[in-house]
């Protein structure tokens, strides 16, 4: 891994791969650059990738056809690319596991300031992240913050993307006690909540139905007008 990260921008436009690519790369990064699934794939073949930024509208398979297959075998951080005011996108990207967007034309700045965003809350720490050790065990599930782990009652690891972690964490950190959507955007520190609302509630449901399938209790309770309530009881250890 390089110091700041190893980007892959996939996009079928030569000139945002060009010009991204450059000022990511004098700013540290190592970039490698795809158009298509096809290159993308064989990109991540040839080693470890930090972080994906994916062009919604690629020729063949689309972007967000990737990152559906992408959250089905990797964690690997997703910055999609969307173009500008076209809600439908951003919401489908998020609900398929992306954990931030950017419209195009973007500045190169915000980008950059979104891949360390994304890239501070991906990576493990050498501190422990929570007073009183670096598991949270609730209803038999373990949440091991010093791996970003998360294991269901029978032992399995359920795959999170950043912004469910982040939301878990939130939630895990608050028991029992009614969080607004404004609350859970700052406490989650979720750029992709950044002035667009449904976001948060995209995340939630999301992480709703990953708890619920494995043992159907009902442990994110929405209280109408409120916000969200975690039901169990935490544990520290």
């Amino acid at each position: 891994m390089s110091p700041e990260g190893h980007i892959l921008i996939v996009d079928d436009d030569a000139e945002i791969r060009r010009l991204a690519g450059k000022f990511l790369r004098e700013h540290g990064h190592k970039v490698t650059s795809a158009q298509d699934a096809r290159e993308m794939r064989e990109a991540m073949a040839a080693g470890p990738v930090d972080l994906i930024i994916l062009d919604i509208m690629l020729p063949g398979v689309s972007g967000l056809d990737l990152c559906r297959d992408l959250r089905r075998s990797s964690n690997v951080p997703i910055i999609m690319l969307t173009a500008r005011g076209s809600d439908v996108d951003r919401i489908v990207g998020l609900e398929l596991g992306a954990d931030d967007y950017l419209a195009k034309p973007f500045n190169p700045r915000e980008l950059l300031a979104r891949i360390h965003a994304v890239l501070r809350r991906t990576r493990p720490s050498d501190a422990v992240p929570t007073v009183g050790g670096s598991s949270l065990k609730f209803s038999g599930w373990t949440l091991d913050t010093r791996r970003r782990e998360l294991t269901n009652p029978e032992g399995a690891v359920v795959d999170l993307s950043t912004g469910e972690y982040d939301l878990l964490l939130t939630f895990l950190e608050h028991p029992q006690r009614v969080l607004n959507r404004d609350q859970l955007m700052d406490a989650a520190k979720n750029r992709t909540a950044t002035g667009f609302d449904r976001a948060i509630d995209i995340q939630v449901s999301r992480l709703r139905k990953k708890l619920e399938s494995h043992g159907g209790l009902e442990m994110v309770k929405t209280v109408r007008g409120a916000g969200y309530f975690f039901a169990p009881e935490v544990e520290r250890s």
